[in-house]
């Protein structure tokens, strides 16, 4: 910058340059105080922006700057995307004719006590009851669960992200029903495993063309001389399940998700207030009281 520039009244819109504070003043981490008590606050939400990682079936995110300050001297942007992209939390109404949406909801499910547990898994595998119920620390009744498969650290414009994931499915869908939590959330690309999705699943001896990717059914005949028809009868169980059982459900969890994995702590993810939602991005963070 020129001293010209450093001293022009025009630059901060005729302020004095002397009263404009510095990029760095707006980095500083502050402490967080909640209900008298100091906490340490966990990101788990996945970076959103150009280039960010799609179902292989959207369309591509549009953002278009409106402003800009070169021409307006402030910086506006429009952004054309689905709400299921990045981390994100799904409605009932997206999976069920007759169910609430996002504004319906109400906030309180949303916010609560949880706990992130560990449960590693690999290409196509599915997380079973008894992986739920052997996780640490231990899943009660009313807690929103995080589970930490792993999988976050391939999140990209892959095929492995996206089409290898292991997930939930009818199984860990009925568990969590039963035991009455408040929302689940994973590491994955859905709340289902992918085979249990449009990627690959159609129903028993329907036209292919109903996959988005019927290559990936032919891959998994291939390699477990199955059908994905017979190993997944239902198309996205778990969603249904937990969504219309008000339970709510976070996917592609994941930044600061292994620093809290193994923990029981405060976590909160809140939706935009959107009338008709189906779904909505959100800032999922884990609260933790400092010790």
């Amino acid at each position: 910058m020129t001293n010209f520039e450093a001293d022009s009244k025009y630059l901060h819109g005729m302020l004095d340059p002397k009263l404009i504070g510095k990029p760095e003043d707006t980095l500083k981490k502050p402490p967080v105080e909640i209900l008298g008590h100091e906490v340490e606050v966990y990101d788990l939400s996945n970076p959103f922006g150009p280039g960010v990682p799609l179902w292989p079936y959207f369309e591509d995110i549009k953002i278009e700057r409106m402003h800009y300050h070169a021409k307006s001297r402030v910086l506006s942007q429009v952004l054309t995307h689905t709400m299921h992209v990045s981390t994100h939390a799904d409605s009932p109404i997206h999976v069920e004719e007759g169910f609430p949406s996002t504004e319906q909801i109400p906030i309180e499910k949303y916010i609560g006590k949880g706990v992130v547990v560990s449960i590693p898994k690999g290409k196509w595998e599915k997380i079973m009851p008894e992986d739920l119920e052997k996780a640490e620390p231990k899943i009660q009744k009313g807690d929103m669960v995080i589970v930490n498969t792993g999988w976050h650290r391939y999140l990209g414009d892959t095929v492995k992200y996206f089409s290898y994931a292991p997930g939930f499915y009818k199984e860990a869908g009925e568990w969590f029903v039963k035991k009455q939590v408040k929302a689940v959330g994973s590491d994955t690309q859905a709340l289902d495993h992918p085979l249990a999705t449009r990627e690959a699943w159609c129903q028993e001896g329907a036209d292919q063309r109903n996959q988005v990717l019927p290559w990936l059914a032919n891959e998994y005949k291939e390699e477990t001389g199955h059908t994905v028809c017979q190993d997944f009868p239902y198309w996205e169980p778990c969603h249904r399940l937990l969504l219309t059982h008000g339970i709510m459900g976070y996917e592609n969890v994941g930044g600061d998700i292994d620093k809290v994995t193994g923990k029981r702590c405060t976590l909160v993810g809140l939706p935009l207030r959107w009338v008709g939602g189906d779904g909505s991005i959100v800032r999922i963070i884990a609260i933790v009281e400092k010790k």
